[in-house]
């Protein structure tokens, strides 16, 4: 199935006091298999209908507005009406990978798939790593350097309560990247870079690129928000969306750098 065409089914996520909301939404005519459950915990169907699938061969229909405990383990359905289905957590974790690996267990398969789909995108991002040395020379930093203060966490905080289309995980392009979870339109907030001189994760992993689809808009209190400037697609089955990228020059310039041979 994973050979297969993959239907598109953005995830949200929502985070408040105490409480993490995974939201997934499910096209019609979709035929869904989750990543396992390590515990039980709350579902709410918010909208739609799914033909669930039973361990034991049996089917039962799911109707929405629907609540129950779901139980550990896998589950399995045919998506009959457009449904937006969500999983409820009681932590206070903000990080979605990390919330991933105690929550979800991604099966072997799965896993050799998405690491395979990861050595095919490196080798078309070798326009973008030239172009960040590129930066680098025209800025007069080092790799060192730059190394040094994103992996410096003094001025990190976490990810502010709120609904973000984001998660960090590894990137074909460099190290760590930030990634679209659902699809968002030129010119969205995508989410908050920096707060309060403070950089959110969003500020800390976002890679550079030759040709980015985001940029760094700045507030007049001194905030930073990262902006879509192309639609950029989400989730698709199970694997994470597009990568979000921005210049690194237009973020030096807004610091007020001045880049070599301008003037």
């Amino acid at each position: 199935m994973l050979a297969l065409s993959q239907a598109e089914c953005p995830v949200f996520h929502h985070f408040g006091p105490g409480i993490y909301i995974r939201e997934v939404h499910l096209p019609a005519g979709a035929t869904a298999i989750g990543h396992a459950q390590k515990f039980a915990h709350t579902n709410v169907m918010i909208k739609g209908r799914v033909l669930m699938f039973n361990e034991d061969g049996t089917t039962k229909e799911l109707v929405a507005p629907l609540l129950f405990v779901g139980k550990p383990g896998r589950k399995v359905g045919h998506v009959l009406e457009d449904t937006v289905w969500q999983n409820i957590y009681a932590t206070d974790e903000t990080d979605v990978e990390t919330l991933e690996r105690t929550y979800l267990d991604k099966s072997e398969t799965w896993r050799a798939d998405h690491a395979a789909r990861a050595v095919t995108q490196n080798d078309r991002h070798a326009a973008d790593r030239a172009d960040y040395l590129a930066v680098l020379a025209e800025s007069g930093f080092d790799h060192d350097m730059v190394r040094a203060q994103s992996e410096n966490t003094s001025d990190q905080i976490a990810m502010p309560a709120g609904s973000y289309a984001v998660m960090v995980a590894d990137s074909p392009v460099e190290g760590r990247g930030l990634f679209a979870t659902a699809a968002i339109k030129a010119g969205g907030l995508i989410a908050p870079g920096r707060i309060g001189g403070k950089r959110t994760p969003a500020g800390r992993y976002t890679n550079h690129s030759a040709k980015p689809n985001a940029a760094v808009f700045l507030r007049d209190n001194g905030d930073m928000d990262l902006v879509a400037l192309t639609d950029i697609a989400g989730c698709r089955g199970g694997q994470i969306g597009e990568e979000i990228t921005i210049d690194y020059r237009q973020v030096l310039r807004l610091q007020g750098a001045r880049l070599k041979g301008e003037v």
